[in-house]
């Protein structure tokens, strides 16, 4: 076992729990309350890789490495997402000047 393995053992997984957790009710929070389109996207990232951290912790606390691995595929994902997302945002402000998804009721047919 590396450093890392064994100091991330020293520390209970009640407390990865209560932290992820933590992590995703903030970003529940802010993508129920921002009007923002950005903030948004930053609030949906902030819950995924609050699951990420927790996966990679069950990982590490069960020494099975395929949680790490999954974690891989999530953050390949997630990084499409962002780009996807940054793209529409752009097209919204190009199209809109303001990036309040209030407005986004005007793209409607």
């Amino acid at each position: 076992m590396n450093s890392i393995t064994q100091s991330m053992q020293f520390i209970p997984i009640g407390y990865y729990l209560f932290f992820c957790t933590m992590l995703f009710c903030i970003g529940v929070t802010g993508v129920l309350i921002k009007r923002n389109a950005l903030l948004i996207l930053m609030s949906v990232e902030l819950m995924i890789n609050s699951i990420n951290l927790l996966l990679a912790a069950f990982s590490t606390y069960l020494n099975d490495p395929a949680g790490q691995i999954f974690v891989f595929f999530i953050m390949v994902v997630a990084a499409a997402e962002v780009a996807i997302g940054l793209a529409i945002i752009v097209v919204i402000y190009r199209t809109t000047h303001s990036i309040d998804i209030d407005i986004l009721n005007k793209l409607k047919w």
